[in-house]
């Protein structure tokens, strides 16, 4: 948040208009497993962890425009929106899913990621992502897919016309390796008897929208989406700078958002 309102301000000083955008994102099975740890109902688990983050923001007096909670209703408005210019374009269907996943890092990892691991302290052995180290379960279930594997090509060619576009340059050159070694299909729901705690899938209450489809809409939630078409860059989108944290530059907007072009 510190190194944004300090790009924002700069902006400022030079004479631009500048809007701060940061929030929480609070759905998922891992807000759903803590919320039950914690004894309490997710919604007022969530109030408590944004005013945290909202009280952090205002003793390091960063001057935010917007803080986006992804449990806010225009933001489950614009959610439910996207779902279904992405079903209607196509990009969405139903297929069974199968792999490797990690409650804590809300993802599935394909077998080369993962790996068998001993736990000192109990001398469990248990799956482990190579990347984070969180425990893994193999998860068998039918639910939505949107077709990332189609973006590949996109992507790349919008990489190599915008070198820039991630900085620093090693996490750039990590991600056009990600998308050059091949997409698949990313799983987009989860079974509402194991996650009851998201935005439903529209017209279709036995599943839940996946966490990270939903959270990525947040940028463009305060922006006005779903916007009129003639005024679509009206408020601000395409951001012209994102601060995204190093663990999590892998699910880069560019990836889902241009599916909504």
């Amino acid at each position: 948040m510190v190194l944004t309102d300090i790009l924002k301000r700069w902006q400022v000083i030079k004479g631009r208009k500048a809007l701060l955008c940061t929030g929480t994102d609070e759905h998922g099975m891992k807000v759903q497993q803590a919320a039950l740890k914690a004894g309490i109902d997710p919604k007022p688990f969530c109030d408590k962890g944004a005013e945290v983050f909202k009280t952090l923001a205002g003793r390091a007096e960063v001057a935010l425009d917007h803080f986006v909670r992804t449990t806010d209703p225009e933001h489950r408005a614009a959610v439910e929106y996207a779902w279904y210019l992405l079903k209607e374009r196509g990009y969405i269907y139903t297929a069974k899913h199968e792999g490797w996943y990690a409650v804590s890092d809300e993802t599935f990892y394909p077998q080369s990621q993962v790996q068998l691991t001993l736990d000192p302290p109990t001398g469990k052995k248990m799956m482990t992502s190579i990347e984070t180290g969180k425990e893994v379960q193999w998860t068998s279930e039918e639910n939505y897919h949107f077709r990332l594997s189609a973006m590949r090509d996109d992507l790349l060619r919008f990489y190599e016309s915008n070198p820039e576009w991630i900085i620093p340059q090693s996490r750039m050159k990590d991600v056009v390796q990600a998308v050059s070694s091949g997409l698949e299909d990313l799983s987009i729901s989860r079974p509402a008897g194991r996650l009851t705690w998201g935005i439903p899938v529209p017209d279709d209450n036995t599943q839940t929208i996946y966490v990270w489809l939903d959270a990525l809409v947040n940028y463009i939630t305060k922006a006005g989406y779903p916007w009129d078409p003639s005024r679509a860059h009206a408020g601000g989108w395409p951001a012209d700078c994102q601060v995204i944290g190093k663990d999590i530059v892998r699910y880069d907007t560019r990836t889902i958002l241009c599916g909504l072009r």
